[in-house]
């Protein structure tokens, strides 16, 4: 019987499935859902040797202003306040928020540049600590996405399709590559709100969603306040022994069923309530900071000592890189500054540049960096022009999607690269132009995976996180 939900299964492990779900039948619960984890740990195996284990997301949900963090343009001074150029903005869309705007007066950035190491890379007086590093940083100033709003640009990002319903990023990792920790998820997400946080800044659990592909591929939320992660701690009266006794009996009924259907959500269930059972052990000894030194928890920041925060979340997602979780994705929300920009721009710095400092040399001095790919970045970057009347001291940018800038880490790409060229308004590309398929085409590449191969047959058709676009960026990669 082939397997419909990945071309890419070789048949010796169909067969092997095919044995270990019916040989289990009679074992007990621990030991089925043992060989479950082992049998589902990935769809394919690596095509090519991998330089990156795992994956480190930060997420800058919003659209971080690219002319005022890393696309440094001095020659903008000259234009302030004349009207962008009908030759530059050629026929972009624009959002419905500046498309009637009477005025698109040229703005530049309020905050002062400097060059940073070896590779002389500008960056914004906002990022110091980021900065510290750039020549660990794989710096692309020309990404470019078709969507012009949030959620559909997010989701394209994250799923590859502006519509949702695809399994995100994260999934499509773990589906592919499995899990190096059987106690711990191996996608999981830490949300955290900005400092500059807007009333209307939506993240839907479906972007860490799994989409078509089996439940137990979705990322595992952490949250900040009570148990970590819904009904972790057994309610009152119930002990582990109580809580074991359970388990057993429900995956007794469970693989019944499977034996008679072979509904692969079944065995996804059974893996599941195994995991949950470990989780209840390994999840408070990954929140628990007790052991970290005091030195650490300075090097992140005072915000550190606060469940919820950036910085908290931070140093998580290094003790998750230390226990194998696959792919680690933060959300910061907060960066979508249509007014305003000025003094929340330095809200949002101020919240995640030393944490990210401290992650990345955290990461190097442990020895992680190397196998751990670092991404920062958002969903779009942000207008040359200003959104409304701007002042000599305040101003805001609405979306934009012809440019913006995002960075890589770590994970084999090549250290202190500048890749791709805006032109002077820093609103069209004008050298090396990067579309969000093309990096996530990369960063699976750095996994060791061919997106093109990474495929799951839904309703007819074969779906993989790029669509039917992306070129793997070599230029971004070290070469040893």
């Amino acid at each position: 019987m082939n397997n419909p939900c990945n071309p890419l299964s070789a048949q010796p492990q169909l067969q092997r499935r095919r044995f270990l779900s019916q040989a289990a039948l009679g074992a007990g619960s621990v030991a089925l859902a043992s060989l479950l984890q082992e049998s589902a740990g990935g769809a394919i195996v690596q095509q090519h040797a991998a330089r990156a284990r795992r994956i480190i997301y930060l997420f800058m949900h919003g659209g971080p202003s690219q002319l005022d963090l890393f696309d440094y343009k001095p020659r903008l001074q000259a234009y302030h306040g004349h009207e962008l150029p009908d030759s530059v903005r050629g026929n972009q869309r624009l959002t419905g928020m500046t498309s009637g705007q009477a005025s698109k007066p040229v703005t530049p950035s309020v905050f002062p540049f400097r060059q940073h190491g070896q590779s002389g890379a500008w960056i914004s007086e906002l990022l110091p600590h980021i900065a510290a590093h750039v020549d660990d940083l794989s710096i692309v100033r020309s990404l470019q996405t078709e969507a012009i709003n949030h959620d559909p640009a997010v989701t394209l990002l994250q799923t590859g399709h502006q519509q949702p319903g695809r399994p995100s990023f994260g999934a499509w990792a773990h589906y592919g590559l499995g899990s190096e920790n059987a106690n711990l998820p191996a996608f999981m997400v830490l949300v955290s709100d900005g400092s500059a946080a807007r009333p209307a800044d939506p993240l839907y659990a479906r972007l860490w969603g799994s989409g078509f592909l089996p439940s137990n591929h979705q990322g595992v939320a952490l949250r900040a306040s009570g148990d970590p992660v819904l009904y972790l701690s057994n309610p009152p009266g119930i002990s582990a022994n109580a809580r074991r006794d359970q388990l057993d009996v429900i995956a007794d009924l469970n693989r019944r069923q499977l034996a008679q259907q072979r509904d692969q959500e079944i065995a996804t269930r059974i893996a599941q309530y195994e995991l949950a059972f470990r989780m209840q052990t390994s999840v408070p000894d990954l929140t628990n900071l007790n052991n970290e030194t005091a030195g650490t928890l300075a090097a992140y920041g005072p915000q550190c000592n606060q469940p919820g925060t950036f910085a908290r979340h931070c140093l998580l997602a290094r003790r998750m890189a230390e226990r194998g979780v696959r792919f680690i994705q933060l959300y910061h929300r907060g960066w979508d500054q249509h007014y305003n920009l000025p003094s929340d721009l330095r809200l949002q710095c101020q919240d995640v540049d030393q944490p990210v400092g401290a992650l990345l040399s955290d990461l190097k001095q442990r020895g992680l960096l190397e196998d751990t790919l670092v991404v920062w970045g958002g969903e779009f970057g942000r207008t040359t022009y200003s959104q409304g009347n701007p002042t000599a001291t305040n101003y805001g940018r609405d979306h934009h999607g012809g440019c913006f800038t995002m960075w890589l880490a770590g994970g084999g790409v090549r250290p202190g690269t500048i890749h791709g060229q805006t032109d002077d308004f820093s609103f069209n590309v004008v050298r090396d132009p990067v579309h969000v398929h093309d990096l996530n085409a990369t960063l699976l590449y750095q996994l060791g995976v061919d997106h093109r191969r990474l495929t799951y047959r839904f309703q007819g058709r074969d779906y993989r996180l790029t669509d039917v676009h992306g070129n793997v960026l070599h230029k971004l990669l070290a070469t040893t």
